[in-house]
């Protein structure tokens, strides 16, 4: 399950529809991104077989997120260093790492995001209430896309969905999300995190 969060990807959340709701452009999208440095949100994530789990995402741009899983999963997904690693609360060995940049996730934790970069979107599109945002890496597009749903003006993510090159996905739903929190290097410290649950 956990793998299918990384190399794979929500039910569309019921949203309030904005007064002026209309598609929001990939300048605008990715300017949103390019200014969202921190954030926490709670999340439900919908995985590829239909179970459904809870917890806390916390958002580091760039190249930084921290999933918290809630009881009874109680795992842990992060990124620091350029690396994904998955911790299994059920194995006492270190974590499954990948490389960031092999994960579609690093499009939206990238330095500088550019949805307008020639074939970086390969779907653009608006149902009534939101902006769908499908994205990959023009270079690499066995690595996965990434879907991006937005509500706006004023611009806001309201969820995302990881689709892997077998065609599995996992959604992530989020909530209320706060922006321009202080957030800790601690939580998305690879090594130290194996340091505390002491498999090192």
């Amino acid at each position: 399950m956990l793998k299918q969060f990384l190399l794979a990807p929500l039910v569309w959340a019921v949203m309030s529809l904005p007064a002026a709701a209309e598609r929001l452009s990939l300048s605008a999208i990715s300017a949103y991104l390019n200014d969202l440095k921190t954030a926490q949100s709670a999340f439900t994530q919908i995985n590829d077989d239909g179970t459904i789990s809870t917890g806390t995402v916390y958002i580091h741009r760039p190249g930084r997120v921290r999933f918290e899983y809630a009881p009874p999963n109680d795992a842990l997904v992060m990124a620091g260093g350029g690396t994904v690693a998955i911790f299994d609360p059920k194995s006492n060995t270190g974590p499954e790492n990948y490389p960031l940049r092999r994960t579609p996730l690093s499009l939206i934790l990238a330095r500088d995001v550019d949805l307008t970069r020639a074939n970086m979107v390969v779907e653009h599109e608006f149902d009534g209430t939101s902006t769908i945002v499908r994205a990959q890496d023009p270079e690499h597009p066995e690595y996965g896309s990434i879907d991006l749903v937005f509500t706006g003006p004023p611009v806001e993510l309201r969820q995302w969905r990881i689709n892997d090159d077998a065609g599995g996905q996992t959604t992530v739903v989020l909530g209320e999300m706060e922006t321009g929190v202080r957030l800790g290097a601690r939580l998305f410290n690879i090594v130290q995190e194996v340091q505390a649950r002491g498999l090192d």
